[in-house]
């Protein structure tokens, strides 16, 4: 069976080498005489699993024992309500910084636990750009400056890492493990699974350890992370075809030659295509140059009344999933970890013919 070219913003795709491997081994798992599906969470070999997964993790981030690494289920939307309640004492303020539909998730769910405070937004300039951090009003008492690295919707990307004087927590969903990281500028990491890392129904919490024991007294046992860091993410089951494929994928990425490697594919692929759609007078960018995002890419046709026979040959075509959020409209193409570079090249290819045929 051949496989199409899966622009999907997620549940995205997995990388081929992976899907092969699990394939494989689906029925009959490391000898077990049952699928990884069908072993308990407490068994000594799902144990090597998540173990397995976590030391992978740790490698390709470098990330230190000052650090809880926790594997939990539901996706990043959950993470926010658990992160005011295990960051906010009674009382307590927070800082969010809103470029686009996700960070506006985060702080209006945010806002139902804990005192939350817009400092910055990019809703003036239909969020085509990050606001510059210079003019965030930043709280030095506030529990957490909360934003998004990579806003997947709009296709806007922080370009560094901002230095702020109180803990950052990043929702990293779309951009983690796309590129080198360091992992201490953070005091918590968020991720639901479904970009880079795996399957829908898990999400990555990477979190410093003296951040946790300050959960607020109404905060649920499955939403505490130091209940989760306390029982090995293991409260109740966990995810664990989710957990084992996210360490498929780890590995895969360390036999790619680790984040570095994987950051100079990502490059390549993202300014392929930037290239092409900067260069016609067809397609366009709606985001800045300074904001754009490597993982996700939206693009609009100069005649959006061809936006249905686009997606209609492009799908014909072979390429899976390139209509855009309902909210912002137009093309975009998710060109995550695991999407090839050869996928990019039939996009572009595709580009390029139907410009010639309808331009």
């Amino acid at each position: 069976m051949a496989r199409k070219h899966n622009f999907c913003a997620g549940p995205a795709a997995l990388p081929e080498a992976v899907l092969a491997q699990a394939q494989a081994e689906l029925l009959d798992w490391g000898h077990a005489g049952a699928s990884i599906m069908e072993l308990s969470h407490r068994s000594p070999e799902f144990e090597s699993v998540i173990q397995s997964a976590e030391a992978s993790l740790r490698r390709l981030l470098s990330i230190g024992d000052d650090y809880a690494v926790l594997f939990l289920q539901g996706g990043a939307s959950q993470q926010f309500a658990a992160i005011p309640q295990n960051l906010g004492s009674t009382g307590a303020a927070a800082d969010y910084v809103v470029t686009g539909q996700w960070s506006k998730k985060a702080v209006a769910e945010g806002g139902r636990f804990i005192e939350a405070k817009v400092v910055a937004s990019g809703a003036e300039d239909n969020f085509c750009r990050i606001p510059a951090v210079e003019s965030w009003q930043v709280n030095a008492d506030a529990a957490y400056l909360h934003y998004c690295p990579n806003e997947t919707i709009g296709g806007l990307e922080f370009s560094s890492v901002p230095n702020v004087p109180v803990p950052l927590v990043a929702d990293m969903s779309s951009t983690l493990l796309s590129r080198p990281l360091d992992v201490t500028q953070f005091g918590v990491i968020y991720a639901g699974a479904q970009k880079n890392i795996g399957p829908a129904g898990l999400v990555v919490v990477i979190v410093r350890k003296d951040l946790l024991g300050t959960a607020s007294d109404s905060c649920p046992a499955t939403l505490s992370w130091t209940v989760a860091e306390e029982s090995q993410s293991m409260y109740n089951t966990p995810p664990t075809f989710s957990i084992y494929l996210a360490g498929l994928v780890f590995q895969w990425l360390e036999d790619l030659g680790g984040l570095t490697a994987m950051a100079e594919i990502n490059q390549r692929k993202a300014s392929l295509l930037y290239t092409l759609i900067d260069q016609s007078p067809f397609y366009a960018s709606p985001v800045e140059l300074a904001s754009r995002s490597w993982m996700n890419v939206p693009f609009t046709l100069a005649d959006d009344t061809l936006d249905k026979v686009f997606l209609s040959e492009a799908e014909e075509a072979g390429l899976l999933n390139l209509k855009g959020h309902r909210s912002v409209g137009g093309m975009r193409a998710s060109i995550y970890n695991a999407v090839p570079e050869s996928s990019v090249h039939a996009l572009c290819d595709f580009m390029r013919d139907f410009e010639r045929r309808r331009g």
